[in-house]
Order: structure tokens, then C-alpha cells, then sequence
């Protein structure tokens, strides 16, 4: 058997399985007659379409969420390398919180998180 019959073999093969596994669900799925659309979880009924919009100040709480899990990014390494750098690691540590420091003020003074 050649390499290229032998591929096409189990291109065959896994696409039998695949198609064999998508119509079981398809049985399995019209056998149970379950609604499509009932709410899951909760069991109230949604008031907004999924894709919704969100309001422009999550976008903001997003931001600084990002923000702030860069730092801890940044944070690890640097805690294993502070011996071997010296003064200008702890340096660098104190001006990259200042800035983040100062996006948090500045996100403040805006009233981006207030939330009334």
C-alpha cells in the first residue's frame, strides 16, 4: 500500500467517525423532543439579545483589569531576576506601577468607576 492510499484511507476513516458521531447527536437529538429555546440555567426568560451592547464604562473596568494582569505578568519574572539586576530593576518596577498608578487616578477623576 502506498503513503498516499494509506492517508486517504484514514482521511476516509475519520470522516466516517466524524459523520457517524454528528448523526448519533442528530438522533439522540430528535428522539428527546427538548425546546430549543428555553433559557438555560436560570430559567428566566432573556431580556436583551446575546450580543448586546454593553455600556462605554465597562470598556474602561476592562482596560484597567487588563492593566493590572499585565502587571502581575511582569511581576513574576521580575521577582526571580531583582538579585542579579539590582537597584535599576527595582527602578524600573516603580516607574511601570506609576504609570499604571496613574491610569487608575486618571480613570478616577473621570468618574469611569462610579457606577451610579
Amino acid at each position: 500500500m502506498s503513503g498516499t492510499t494509506a492517508a486517504l484511507s484514514l482521511l476516509a476513516i475519520a470522516l466516517v467517525a466524524v459523520g457517524g458521531v454528528y448523526g448519533a447527536a442528530w438522533a439522540a437529538r430528535i428522539g428527546s423532543g427538548a425546546p430549543d429555546a428555553a433559557p438555560y440555567g436560570s430559567g428566566l426568560e432573556p431580556t436583551e439579545h446575546a450580543v448586546s451592547r454593553f455600556h462605554v464604562r465597562w470598556y474602561t473596568v476592562t482596560m484597567l483589569f487588563l492593566a493590572f494582569d499585565m502587571e502581575m505578568v511582569f511581576m513574576y519574572p521580575w521577582t526571580r531576576v531583582i538579585a542579579a539586576m539590582g537597584p535599576s530593576a527595582v527602578i524600573e518596577m516603580f516607574v511601570f506601577l506609576a504609570v499604571l498608578v496613574t491610569g487608575v487616578v486618571h480613570a478616577w477623576r473621570e468618574g469611569a468607576l462610579r457606577w451610579t
